[in-house]
């Protein structure tokens, strides 16, 4: 039989296949510590196999992630960096990003054009408000294994339950001083929807890109397709686009290209430049 496993507690499984569940534990010959919250697996009396993966995060721990949503929000102020790392790892992984804007109760047209403006032709966006249980859109956009991620205070929490009408992820609280979530790490369970799972989990707030790719920073603008037609106009094939006789420079001084999504590239290029000199 094949499974997909939804939650794990040491080394007790909840798998479920074909609409039953199942508490198993893995093989003699199946390492516990092999095994993730996502994964396909083979079974028995126990598991006796994984099956191979298209993805896996170590943090939170979520193998085969389809989709993962985006989260920001008016407060705290969206860190657009990490929106755009989240793009990068999305492509590097196969899994297909949707971008939330939360607390739209409380978001002016200034802020939901300015997102609208520099993100609408690079991913899918969705608005929303969990504190008035408009969430309608996210509901009928989760397919397959999904996940949040985003900064802490987004919202992401507040979400889950909102959807799942019950307390399963702890939500954040958010630090008037400094505008900075509080997060509670806590063990991952899917939870099956209509069309697909969602991770009872708030995801991450954080990404080092040198750390969870081997994404080389030569390679960088590859992953900014919004530059793609600009990239063919730069003197020199192995342009940087930092200076010189550059066509994405050119773009942005046209606005053809957003100058947010290009400061963004820039700093992302930095920080794969430092982690290389390591």
């Amino acid at each position: 039989m094949q499974g997909i496993v939804l939650s794990k507690n040491a080394n007790l499984f909840t798998v479920e296949s074909n609409g039953e569940i199942h508490k198993i534990h893995p093989s003699g010959k199946t390492k516990t510590s092999g095994i993730f919250v996502g994964d396909k697996v083979e079974f028995e009396e126990n598991i006796t196999k994984v099956l191979p993966r298209k993805n896996l995060l170590i943090r939170p721990p979520l193998a085969n992630i389809d989709r993962l949503f985006i989260v920001i929000s008016p407060s705290p102020k969206p860190d657009f960096i990490l929106v755009d790392k989240l793009l990068i790892y999305c492509t590097l992984n196969d899994i297909f990003p949707v971008l939330v804007i939360n607390k739209c109760d409380i978001a002016g047209e200034e802020f939901l054009s300015f997102i609208t403006k520099n993100y609408k032709k690079i991913v899918k966006i969705i608005k929303i408000s969990a504190k008035n249980g408009n969430i309608k859109e996210i509901e009928e956009n989760i397919e397959g294994v999904c996940a949040m991620a985003g900064q802490s205070a987004v919202g992401k929490s507040s979400i889950i339950n909102s959807i799942f009408k019950e307390n399963l992820a702890d939500t954040d609280t958010l630090s008037k001083r400094i505008e900075r979530g509080k997060q509670t790490t806590r063990l991952v369970t899917l939870y099956k929807l209509r069309k697909g799972y969602l991770a009872d989990t708030a995801g991450f707030s954080l990404l080092d890109l040198s750390y969870v790719t081997n994404l080389d920073y030569r390679e960088l603008s590859a992953y900014y397709p919004d530059f793609l037609t600009a990239r063919a106009k730069c003197k020199f094939r192995s342009c940087l686009h930092e200076s010189g006789d550059c066509g994405v420079i050119r773009a942005v001084d046209e606005n053809k290209i957003s100058m947010l999504r290009y400061e963004n590239y820039l700093r992302i290029l930095e920080e794969l430049k430092s982690a290389r000199k390591y």
